[in-house]
């Protein structure tokens, strides 16, 4: 091992947890060596031939940060981002592990579609999702045992809900029976169809001053689902995970399930639940247009005390690149063009950046929480935690380095992404990625 070539040491590294300077050894993509206090040439490191130094000046270390929710497009849609360009966007990002969603064409509901993904060239990790059910038409129960043999990390129709609720109780006991993750997309679609945006005042003044027509999504379209699905998890102790929450009331029927001390209920949200609201809507226009919508300031508060208080386990992008013509607009805030563009944003060079800016500099959150959000809870949901997501002897040496003080300006053209559909584009924040290292690589510097 120590005259290994793959050998490299971060010295001068500063810990999120504890604010300690170390210095860590890494040999054959895993830590092999942690040290504390100022880097002095440790003749422990003497024997090793040293391939690669970072000097990270005292500036902060973590695991590398990882994703639950990420659609790469990729097979079928490549023209708004492959897994190629999109897992390139996650490592600016510090992300270097994404669970990638099965609405593709084909969708990933077969082997055949697993081995596509993992044979396909990319810069992170990826673990892919599969289908509950067949063509995500919510008709047929997918092959459970076969996904999870071909490599399936979980299981999820992302981007349509399972509507049957007798399939969908039949599901989650069938996970339950292989220890497979259920992720939930909670919509119920009668009562979204349609929608356009938030069904609040804020849809109603766009409606009065631009005479317009546009339908809302009311939260009970988000609520209703999540509220039978949490039931249903509680009844067949399957593993649920409540995907992109966005609603109050959503927020409460988490934290009931959970003070009853069902854990084997988790929730995400994404940094645009914590930093916009519907009033956005009349700023960004298609690019804050997203499933769910963005919510009241009400909504946004109380799912940042959710944060808080650990109702929210972890914190997903929902990366979801779309080309200007999915979109239908871009610079010009056109609302009427809301009725045909496609839902959702790109987030991975993001998510970080606005929480630190939007979370830990307001005292929201401590920055130590921040990061669990993003690697410890993520790894333990997803039951990587042996391997990845803390920065620990023996464990993959995938790593972030990142600056909290310094701001910059996220400019979208700048972007990693094939796609631009950001609502983020110009603005100032803090928690710069200097750099990111998967199993002893470096794969992005600043």
């Amino acid at each position: 091992m120590k005259n290994n070539e793959n050998n490299m040491i971060i010295k001068n590294a500063r810990l999120v947890k504890t604010e300690k300077i170390i210095n860590i050894l890494v040999s054959d993509g895993v830590i092999a060596q942690i040290f504390e206090g100022e880097f002095c040439e440790f003749k422990d490191f003497r024997n090793y031939k040293i391939c690669e130094i970072i000097d990270a000046r005292g500036n902060y270390i973590s695991a590398g940060f990882i994703d639950l929710h990420v659609h790469l497009r990729d097979p079928g849609f490549e023209y708004k981002e492959d897994i190629e360009s999109g897992t390139k966007a996650a490592v600016k990002g510090g992300v270097t592990t994404v669970c990638c969603m099965p609405n593709t064409k084909p969708v990933i509901d077969n082997p055949e579609t697993l081995k596509y993904i993992f044979e396909t060239k990319a810069n992170c990790g990826v673990l892919p999702v599969a289908a509950v059910t067949k063509s995500q038409k919510g008709e047929e129960l997918t092959d459970f045992i076969e996904l999870k043999k071909a490599g399936a990390v979980a299981l999820s129709d992302d981007g349509r809900p399972v509507e049957n609720c007798e399939l969908m109780r039949e599901a989650l006991i069938n996970a339950k029976n292989n220890n497979m993750l259920i992720i939930s997309h909670c919509e119920d679609l009668t009562l979204a169809h349609g929608g356009v945006m938030n069904d609040g005042e804020i849809l109603k003044k766009i409606n009065l001053e631009c005479n317009l027509d546009l339908k809302g999504i009311p939260n009970e379209a988000e609520d209703k689902i999540t509220k039978r699905d949490i039931n249903l998890a509680c009844e067949t102790g399957a593993r649920l995970h409540i995907a992109h929450v966005s609603s109050k009331n959503s927020v409460d029927y988490i934290a009931d399930a959970k003070k009853r001390g069902f854990n084997n209920i988790t929730a995400e949200t994404c940094p645009h639940y914590f930093t916009l609201t519907d009033g956005d809507v009349l700023k960004y226009g298609v690019n804050a247009k997203m499933n769910p919508p963005l919510r009241s300031a009400e909504d946004k508060e109380k799912i940042i005390e959710a944060i808080k208080s650990g109702v929210i386990d972890c914190i997903s992008t929902d990366h979801a690149p779309h080309s200007l013509d999915d979109k239908k607009d871009e610079n010009y805030i056109d609302l009427c063009k809301l009725r045909e563009a496609a839902n959702g944003i790109t987030g991975l060079e993001t998510m970080f950046s606005l929480g630190v800016t939007y979370l830990v500099k307001p005292n929201h959150i401590t920055l130590d929480r921040l990061i669990e959000l993003m690697t410890v809870n993520p790894a333990k949901i997803i039951g990587i935690e042996k391997e990845r997501g803390t920065i620990e002897i023996g464990k993959a040496a995938d790593f972030v380095i990142f600056n909290t003080d310094e701001k910059f300006i996220f400019y979208k053209d700048k972007s990693y992404s094939k796609s631009r559909n950001t609502p983020f584009n110009g603005f100032e924040l803090y928690g710069k990625i200097l750099y990111t290292v998967l199993n002893g690589k470096i794969i992005y510097n600043f």
